[in-house]
């Protein structure tokens, strides 16, 4: 994921979320914005937490 904007990754993934609904890609979304948590600048990870959430509950409904 290098030479990747976080903001935009973030928002791109967002208007997206609603089209993830297999298991894998909910999980492959997850791992990259649990990456990005991690280097990206304090004061944007609450952004990045808002959508870790939401994919975490996206997860837990695509095991039912």
């Amino acid at each position: 994921m290098s030479g990747v904007d976080p903001y935009s990754y973030m928002q791109q993934l967002s208007m997206r979320l609603h089209e993830l609904t297999g298991r894998d890609e909910i999980e492959e979304a997850l791992d990259e914005i649990e990456y990005l948590f991690e280097v990206i600048p304090p004061e944007m990870q609450d952004n990045a937490e808002q959508l870790i959430s939401l994919l975490r509950e996206k997860l837990k409904a695509a095991d039912r």
